[in-house]
């Protein structure tokens, strides 16, 4: 369990005003003392992050945030983390109190309910209310659900199952080759090991497909980009598929055999993590750049650039090439992702391994909502090349 990737794990946020009860509500479900207990409002600053294995969840991460209420000088910067955990959630509890309306927790739920995020709202502290029923009514009436009651003498067991009755469909795990594999199929690899590649080491995408290769009894088969051709001959038959690193995508397209499908693990984290049909749809932008265009480039990781990195060199170089040396492309990594959208006509996603899905779309809503195109390295790299028509993509 240890071992699960956080961006593999149901991401179960937990929000509300300050002193309504989150922190109590995530130490029963960890069964740690894991959060500050106080009833001084504003006791949880920075978001805490715990990962623990939930029985019928499986690997999850909770996210206990500060108070959506916060007023405190520093109130503006933790509202603003708040905000942030919110885009990675894949689950929200919305922690409700004594309050004298539910305006602000109905602002909550709407803006996870617009990005398909499940809410499971609940009235902390309700040993501690002189009328809880009375409350649970204006919950009822202003958020359209009726909360769960929550005390300190609650059962674990009624949250946990609560939760599973509105885990979404698949929870955090999806499958990444989805409908292109079946069992017995075999499968090359092609995976360059250059100055971007983690010494002794694979990247996070070939680790996690790999496995599910193997999970699903195909037979898959990893080369380096020079040894392709000695690969496929070495084989009775062509492969049912071939998976390469976008990087190497013209030079792999060019010896893939008549009849064998391809893609690329970005390919496949487009759709794993986000929407990839929004991505190719985004990809067409590139077709209308020209040198007075600008073009925001996002990593997920925070990793120390190499001299071939696909992101900060390789993809940039590429588009200049096409569109001219005047195309203005900024870098962003990690959580540095801007509010502000408009001034660019084009972002490029990296394949987003070290992110829920949940962040990744909230990512592609922002830009939706400021009209602004979004598709992925694999993809834009793809069209680039000129072989986005024979790229498959996993459909499931």
């Amino acid at each position: 369990m240890n071992s699960t990737p956080q961006s593999m794990r149901l991401h179960i946020g937990i929000f509300g005003r300050c002193n309504v009860g989150k922190s109590s509500l995530v130490n029963r479900l960890t069964g740690q003392s894991l959060a500050i207990v106080s009833d001084v409002a504003g006791t949880t600053t920075d978001a805490v992050v715990k990962s623990i294995e939930i029985g019928p969840l499986g690997p999850c991460v909770l996210i206990d945030t500060a108070g959506i209420d916060d007023s405190s000088p520093l109130g503006p910067q933790r509202k603003e983390q708040t905000l942030r955990a919110a885009d990675k959630c894949d689950m929200a509890i919305l922690v409700c109190g004594a309050t004298v309306d539910y305006e602000m927790e109905r602002e909550w739920k709407e803006m996870f309910s617009k990005r398909g995020v499940p809410v499971l709202v609940v009235l902390g502290k309700a040993d501690r209310i002189i009328d809880p029923e009375e409350h649970k009514l204006m919950i009822e009436a202003t958020l359209g659900v009726s909360p769960l009651l929550w005390s300190h003498d609650s059962e674990r067991e009624v949250l946990i199952q609560a939760l599973v009755a509105l885990r979404p469909e698949g929870g955090a795990r999806r499958s990444i080759v989805g409908n292109l594999v079946e069992a017995g199929d075999k499968v090359v690899l092609v995976m360059p090991q250059d100055a971007s590649a983690p010494k002794g080491r694979l990247i996070l995408p070939q680790v996690q497909t790999i496995r599910e290769l193997l999970d699903r009894h195909c037979i898959p088969m990893c080369c380096l980009p020079e040894e392709l051709e000695s690969t496929l001959s070495a084989l009775s038959a062509p492969p049912k598929l071939i998976i390469t690193d976008s990087q190497v995508f013209g030079y792999v397209a060019e010896r893939t055999p008549k009849g064998t499908m391809l893609t690329s693990f970005s390919v496949l984290m487009a759709a794993y993590k986000g929407d990839v049909q929004a991505f190719v749809e985004g990809a067409k932008a590139i077709g209308g750049l020209t040198e007075q265009s600008r073009v925001l480039i996002a990593e997920a990781c925070t990793h120390a650039p190499a001299t071939e990195d696909i992101g900060r060199v390789k993809l940039p170089a590429m588009l200049r090439r096409r569109v001219g040396e005047d195309l203005r492309v900024d870098v962003v990594g990690g959580a540095d992702f801007p509010d502000d959208l408009t001034p660019y006509d084009l972002v490029i996603h990296c394949g987003a391994c070290m992110f829920t899905r949940a962040h990744v779309l909230s990512r592609l809503s922002a830009a939706s909502a400021q009209k602004v195109p979004m598709t992925n390295y694999g993809i834009a790299i793809a069209y680039l090349t000129g072989i986005l028509g024979r790229v498959v993509m996993p459909t499931e």
